[in-house]
């Protein structure tokens, strides 16, 4: 799961490969005429069979695979990656096992090669500092720069002019919180108005030593050098600065660079291909973990669907497309292209989305997307998922809480093209409250995915319960809407 909300910032570029012969047949296209059999399965009997037959434990193998194929690989599935390509090949045997035919979907997106990320406390007494450099952030000079530590003297987010009244920036390295008052790229704007020579972000996370990397968005408002600090590393700035003057050295350095990788797409043989389902996850890991929980549980799921899904294909009225994306952890960039790729038509031709993200947090919260975005609603249709997700939930009595379809994850670019979305997530970086820890048991005050982005992202971090009932609601509702989206987007199923 991307760590910032994200907004479009480029267009990505088709590789010549695809061009010239793995482009996916037109979404236009009608799949074998015995797809819309009128006597097929009943949507709700082959909702409730993919519900029994996609299960955690079925799952888990896959998990284990896309796992060892990382760990042989280098250890992280980062887009570009050996331990992408491995985890890539894995799923696609498996798929082509099952008779699937397997697209790669070849783009290259805006990336960042990070060449330094050192620092230090000068004065009043060093000490080494332990920064993360913010992808796409404006580089220090060659060997670093130092400069006097300051703060906001408003808000600690610095998202304005009027949190630095009376204090003097110039040439300053400034420490500010992450928050969500407003986006990094506008901290840093702020403070390279203010004549800031680099600034600081404390994560402010309930673990005093985690440490996140964020991106700028969009690159071209890069301005002054930015990276992260932990909690414990910024509380211990501010308690030197209380006492008095302290001096930092920072040496943040990185480069904008094109790298290659791939979409991997899988359809059903059967179904309306003008009334395509799309069931997507993303493969992809930052470089700092292997990411079982993140997001290779939920890759592992969508495998296991589509085999499940493989023998009642002559039941499947609408084409089911099964999506593993890459570069989701670069700024959404794989679902982007794809969504960039299909044609006005193609969109309307697209049934709906499902998104499955992180899908096995330790101390989950059983979240379901609630068919809004964070300016109102999502496409007509969403809510409808979300209400029939709810209710599966529901008649299982597992209790679930709303998530708004936010930035951060692949939904994003369907939403934002008109397509209805929605799907689940167990949890990343939001920090549990009371409340949900009395719902859902686990610990209250810490993240509900500990070790979102970490190293500790191993298979002993993903929760098998939540792991197996987030898989199976999402196999129903891809089994429903198999054979019937007419309360989504009024195809009905006597038309299918």
């Amino acid at each position: 799961m991307t760590a910032t909300p994200r907004k479009r910032f480029f267009r990505l570029r088709p590789l010549a490969a695809l061009a010239l012969g793995a482009a996916l047949l037109p979404l236009g296209v009608n799949g074998p005429a015995h797809a819309a059999d009128a006597d097929g399965m009943p949507a709700d009997v082959l909702a409730r069979k993919m519900a029994d037959e996609v299960t955690g434990p079925g799952a888990w193998r896959h998990l284990q695979a896309i796992n060892n194929a990382t760990l042989d690989n280098g250890g992280t599935r980062v887009s570009g990656t050996p331990g992408y390509d491995a985890s890539a090949a894995y799923i696609t045997r498996e798929l082509t096992k099952a008779g699937y035919q397997v697209k790669k979907q070849e783009f290259e997106f805006l990336d960042y090669d990070i060449l330094s990320e050192q620092g230090s406390v000068v004065a009043p007494e060093a000490r080494t500092l332990h920064p993360t450099i913010a992808r796409f952030s404006v580089s220090t000079p060659d060997g670093g720069l130092t400069a006097d530590l300051a703060q906001p003297s408003g808000k600690s987010t610095g998202c304005s002019v009027d949190d630095y009244a009376g204090t003097d920036v110039k040439g300053k390295i400034v420490l500010v919180d992450v928050g969500t008052d407003c986006f990094i790229t506008q901290k840093q704007l702020v403070l390279s108005e203010l004549g800031a020579s680099a600034m600081l972000m404390n994560v402010n996370s309930p673990n005093p030593d985690l440490n996140l990397r964020y991106r700028m968005v969009p690159p071209t408002d890069a301005r002054i050098p930015t990276g992260t600090l932990s909690r414990a590393e910024s509380e211990a700035l501010r308690a030197d600065a209380a006492e008095g003057p302290v001096s930092l050295r920072l040496d943040l350095r990185g480069n904008n660079k094109m790298t290659k990788t791939y979409n991997l797409l899988a359809d059903t043989p059967t179904g309306r291909a003008d009334n395509t389902v799309v069931m997507g996850a993303h493969l992809d890991t930052v470089d700092t973990t292997a990411g079982a929980n993140d997001n290779g549980a939920a890759a592992a799921m969508v495998l296991e669907t589509a085999l499940k899904l493989a023998p009642h294909r002559s039941h499947v009225k609408n084409r089911v497309r099964f999506a593993w994306w890459s570069a989701e952890e670069k700024g959404l960039s794989g679902s982007q292209f794809y969504v960039d790729q299909l044609t006005p038509e193609q969109r309307r031709q697209t049934a709906l989305y499902l998104n499955l993200e992180m899908i096995g947090s330790p101390n989950f919260a059983r979240q379901v997307y609630n068919g809004q975005t964070a300016t109102g609603p999502a496409p007509a249709g969403s809510e409808q998922i979300s209400a029939l997700v709810n209710g599966y939930f529901a008649d299982r009595h597992l209790p679930t809480v709303p998530l708004v379809l936010d930035g951060r994850s692949d939904h994003s670019p369907f939403i934002a093209a008109g397509i209805p979305a929605g799907g689940v997530n167990a949890g990343a970086d939001t920090v549990k409250s009371q409340e949900w820890a009395d719902l859902f048991g686990g610990t209250a005050g810490q993240m509900l995915d500990p070790c979102y982005h970490q190293a500790c992202d191993t298979l002993a971090n993903v929760n098998k319960t939540i792991f197996d009932q987030n898989g199976r609601s999402m196999a129903w509702a891809v089994g429903r809407f198999a054979v019937d989206t007419s309360d989504i987007n009024g195809a009905a199923a006597s038309q299918q």
